[in-house]
């Protein structure tokens, strides 16, 4: 009997795995947006709002076999999903791969994409009007939002706030040093160890003023909150089993398992498996549960797999906009030609359009 898999969420690790796994079973892949929302693309199509529809990319051709169900998931039993109509989708193995969540424009902040569509144009226009423009948080999306900016709007004022010591402290301090230079090179201001403590708030683009825990005050007539991703986890949180790590991810145990549940999976940034929070830091999981679920479709125990094995330090690429930027690549840290021929020019747009079967 063919066996049925359900996998939660249409981001990276469900796209990927769902289209792997098409031709070995009868896969269900729940998603409530009609579009798959590439990340690092909504970056760029704030400053660049024509770039935006290129990043947005149709469900509909992904399965040749199997199906996208545009529902949500309420809950989660060994039989299988409960959407939140109350149908029953069943299935022998479950994998909750919902993502987590960010502040807009960087994720849309309901499941309408023609909400996030407006609310693209809306900050667009905000950001156009601005001269002065603030963001709070300088991980990979606040940095990379600074030198878009820099790039399509050199005229703007920007500066990057961080509470960190550094730009990007857990990498090779020459990998930061070398990207805050060419923020600083391309006009951003950048501030360290201090927090804003007015932030007003944590989920969109607003006009006012910052007081830092230094003492100093910054006005913007634009302030983005970049402080970061939290995992999007409620629908594990009932699970018998469960505990809570950092940023709301669920820990798992060695086979990816966040419960007690035998047969439900938790993979991306939902789980806490040892892995970061960005795309090619979970990028190994997929390869892994393919192999994994193809195995126990053959017969096999999960406890006879080999156990996951996650990066020790995941590659890293943060461009600053087309042209320049820098990239962590485990075994050297590479600059501007490296980073714009693998990330910066197209930002991944035409693979996942591909891997989606869209021209």
């Amino acid at each position: 009997m063919t066996k049925r898999i359900i996998i939660i969420g249409g981001g990276y690790v469900g796209v990927q795995l769902a289209k792997a796994l098409d031709d070995k079973a009868d896969v269900t892949l729940i998603e409530p947006r009609s579009h798959f929302v590439h990340a690092p693309a909504m970056i760029r199509a704030v400053v660049a709002p024509d770039t935006l529809d290129q990043g947005l990319i149709p469900y509909d051709a992904l399965l040749k076999n199997g199906k996208v169900q545009r529902a949500c998931a309420k809950s989660i039993a060994a039989t299988g999903v409960t959407l939140d109509d109350g149908t029953e989708v069943l299935g022998d193995y479950i994998v909750v791969a919902t993502g987590s969540g960010n502040a807009m424009p960087f994720k849309p902040a309901t499941d309408s994409i023609e909400t996030f569509r407006t609310d693209n144009a809306r900050i667009h226009a905000m950001l156009e009007a601005a001269q002065n423009v603030a963001i709070v948080g300088a991980g990979a999306v606040g940095t990379e939002l600074a030198g878009e900016i820099a790039h399509f709007m050199p005229n703007k004022k920007v500066t990057l706030i961080s509470s960190e010591p550094s730009l990007f402290p857990t990498m090779p301090s020459k990998f930061g040093s070398a990207v805050q230079a060419k923020l600083n090179n391309a006009g951003v201001t950048t501030i360290f160890g201090t927090r804003a403590n007015s932030l007003e708030s944590m989920t969109e683009p607003y006009a006012g003023e910052l007081q830092l825990s230094n003492g100093d005050t910054v006005v913007a007539d634009l302030i983005f909150p970049a402080i970061g991703s939290r995992a999007a986890s409620t629908i594990l949180e009932t699970l018998p089993g469960i505990t809570k790590g950092a940023s709301n991810r669920v820990k798992t145990d060695p086979w990816l398992r966040p419960s007690d549940l035998p047969n439900v999976f938790a993979a991306g940034d939902v789980a806490e498996s040892g892995d970061a929070m960005t795309i090619v830091a979970i990028s190994r999981q997929t390869p892994w549960l393919e192999k994994l679920l193809t195995s126990l479709i053959a017969g096999k125990k999960v406890e006879e797999m080999a156990k996951y094995k996650p990066w020790g330090k995941a590659p890293f690429l943060v461009p600053l906009g087309p042209q320049i930027g820098n990239s962590y690549l485990v075994m050297f840290t590479a600059g501007n030609a490296i980073t714009r021929l693998m990330k910066g020019k197209d930002l991944f747009v035409s693979k996942y359009r591909k891997m989606l079967n869209q021209s």
